[in-house]
């Protein structure tokens, strides 16, 4: 089993930045591929991005597409997400999670799929 601890959230004004990070703990990330969700007050958590293990492919939610770069670093059990201009409908707890998978190309953006979760951190964008 891996743990995972998601940092790097805040409180910004609407346009500003922030870089989550997500570093992993007791095995290695390079053979999970790693996915961002999120989940705002009263509403089910929703795919964010994922990258796989190769880090040759990445996905991105229309919502953020343009704006949000996942990327990892495996050498350093690391995942992050940079999350640029940011938007009041972008508040939100945001997770990391990790899929165990055999594919070194393999991504996924459902839930379900995902095989560990770290315990989350908030971005507030004030308007």
């Amino acid at each position: 089993q891996v743990q995972l601890v998601e940092s790097g959230g805040g409180l910004v004004q609407a346009g500003g930045s922030l870089r989550l990070s997500c570093a992993a703990a007791g095995r290695t990330l390079s053979t999970y591929a790693m996915g961002w969700f999120r989940q705002a007050p009263g509403k089910d958590r929703e795919f964010v991005a994922a990258i796989s293990r190769s880090t040759s492919g990445t996905y991105y939610a229309d919502s953020v597409k343009g704006r949000f770069t996942i990327s990892r670093d495996n050498a350093k059990n690391t995942a992050y997400l940079q999350i640029n201009s940011l938007k009041p409908e972008d508040t939100a707890v945001y997770f990391c999670a990790a899929d165990r998978t055999t594919s070194i190309y393999t991504l996924t953006t459902d839930v379900r799929d995902y095989d560990y979760w770290g315990q989350g951190t908030q971005v507030t964008v004030s308007s």
